[in-house]
């Protein structure tokens, strides 16, 4: 790994982050870091996840996901691949000793450690997601709070399915039930805006942000990282999370035939 990946940059005293985006966040829940990294460090987390996806899939290496093409094709392509960085030594330094991670830290106002890392690749005809806050997904099992940084790979826009997120104060509880996508009256007032991104922006947001995207049926994938964390003092569920996962909702590689695995938010 180039050292650049690991070192702050033009960071102010308290972490990466200029006061006015800091600022953003606190009111909003969400905030986009324009140009977090450069463009050679942008490529670098390219072909890291080039090498991620030429690894075969086997049962315990990274959860590999796919799904039917919207495009007609009927063909299963890539989804995303989850838990990979015990696999990959570079994820795994960009993600826990850089600073990504003290951009985050800053936002929660303290130490973090990681709950979970996923790319969603949103191939040619990949579908897209409903309105939901993450903290729907069963998270406060695990912590009250945490923050996601999308880090973008591929240009994404409205033509491809960039995220979409709520214009509004920032909330702080959820809006819906668990497990259930938001619909249309909880969403009444809560306008989404698209944030398109270039490749080495990064969009932090928190747990309880209304976000959603449409789908990709342009020719290209649209790849983005995502890594969530929660502070340090609500506890290490990393491993639990996954194991958890593995139980409910297998990656393709380790499913039992006749068995229907459905995803729910």
């Amino acid at each position: 790994m180039s050292r650049s990946l690991l070192q702050q940059r033009d960071a102010a005293p308290e972490g990466p982050l200029a006061a006015a985006d800091v600022a953003q966040y606190e009111d909003s829940g969400w905030l986009a870091a324009r140009g977090f990294f450069t463009v050679a460090e942008a490529a670098a987390i390219s072909a890291w996840t080039n090498e991620l996806t030429a690894m075969p899939e086997v049962p315990g290496g990274p959860m590999v996901y796919r799904e039917n093409s919207l495009l007609g094709t009927g063909e299963r392509v890539i989804q995303r691949i989850e838990n990979f960085c015990p696999h990959h030594p570079r994820f795994e330094a960009l993600v826990n000793h850089g600073r990504l991670r003290d951009a985050v830290a800053q936002l929660m106002g303290g130490p973090v450690v990681l709950f979970k890392d996923k790319i969603n690749f949103k191939m040619p005809g990949g579908a897209g997601f409903e309105p939901h806050q993450d903290q729907q997904a069963g998270w406060s099992v695990y912590a009250p709070l945490f923050v996601t940084a999308l880090v973008c790979i591929d240009r994404a826009d409205t033509t491809n399915g960039c995220l979409e997120m709520a214009q509004a104060p920032r909330f702080a509880g959820l809006i819906g039930e668990e497990w259930h996508p938001l619909t249309a009256e909880q969403m009444a007032g809560f306008p989404l805006v698209p944030v398109p991104t270039e490749p080495g922006d990064v969009l932090f947001f928190d747990s309880y942000v209304p976000h959603a995207s449409a789908p990709n049926l342009t020719a290209e994938a649209r790849r983005i990282l995502y890594l969530t964390f929660n502070r340090a003092e609500a506890g290490d569920h990393r491993y639990r999370y996954f194991a958890d996962k593995r139980a409910s909702f297998p990656p393709d590689v380790e499913r039992l035939p006749g068995v229907e695995y459905r995803f729910r938010v």
